[in-house]
């Protein structure tokens, strides 16, 4: 089943800058082959989902590997099963009714 994710991923207990978790993050979810989009809280993820929820898994044990005692994340997540629908798809029909003045 195709999965949309927003994944915030948030390692506790290592300082106030994070961008080199998040980083390592970002390669495990190429190196899966998923389309990304990275944003200033998180990640947006589409793929199958359990090439997803497998990635994710693996971003918590390389985050652990780097020395961080805690995570917390927060996933938000939609499937749809009468349509395929992507990021860009969701975006750009919140942009079209901008544009049609129809929000």
């Amino acid at each position: 089943m195709k999965v949309l994710v927003d994944l915030c991923i948030v390692p506790i207990g290592v300082g106030v800058s994070l961008s080199a978790y998040i980083a390592e993050c970002e390669k495990v979810l190429s190196h899966a082959g998923l389309k990304t989009s990275l944003h200033s809280y998180g990640t947006n993820i589409e793929g199958e989902w359990e090439e997803v929820f497998a990635a994710i898994r693996k971003c918590h044990e390389k985050i652990h590997a780097m020395g961080a005692p805690r995570i917390t994340t927060t996933i938000k997540l939609g499937t749809r099963t009468d349509r395929n629908q992507t990021m860009e798809d969701k975006v750009a029909s919140v942009k079209n009714r901008l544009a049609a003045g129809l929000a």
